[in-house]
């Protein structure tokens, strides 16, 4: 009965951070272009600001229900080339931890002083690229045959 509560919390999850990641990627980076550069500073300031205390949550809501979701299909899991559903599933588990490690580095590079505008760019085109193949996997994981 938990099932289906988990698919929509992680569904809405998704949505809040797959949109967040675009709206940054494709509609912010390049409308930022016209903002004098004092205002350019202040309105990235504001907006990480307000994106970290909100995405705080969504990610939790995310890979807490991923994993809920994940152990529901454990048996799937154990065996993820025996169907396609499994190894659609595995692949986006993979993903799901690989933008892990692109924030774990994001992390090390804010720590040394060494996250450039240009490597922050990179960071965000990157966990997008990998939440939409997520997005991809998630709608074929039911429509793969076996």
């Amino acid at each position: 009965m938990i099932y289906p509560w988990l698919q929509v919390i992680h569904l809405l999850a998704a949505i809040g951070f797959v949109g967040t990641l675009f709206f940054e990627v494709c509609i912010w980076h390049s409308a930022r272009r016209h903002l004098a550069t004092g205002a350019q500073v202040a309105a990235d300031q504001a907006i990480a600001a307000r994106s970290r205390r909100v995405l705080h949550g969504v990610v939790l809501l995310l890979y807490g229900a991923g994993l809920g979701l994940a152990w529901h299909h454990r048996g799937v899991l154990s065996q993820p080339l025996g169907s396609g559903f499994g190894l659609l599933l595995s692949l986006k588990i993979l993903l799901a931890l690989s933008i892990v490690g692109h924030y774990l580095l994001l992390a090390y590079w804010l720590k040394r002083l060494r996250l450039t505008a240009r490597r922050a760019c990179w960071i965000r085109r990157s966990v997008l690229g990998h939440m939409l193949l997520i997005v991809i996997l998630a709608k074929a994981m039911f429509h793969w045959p076996g």
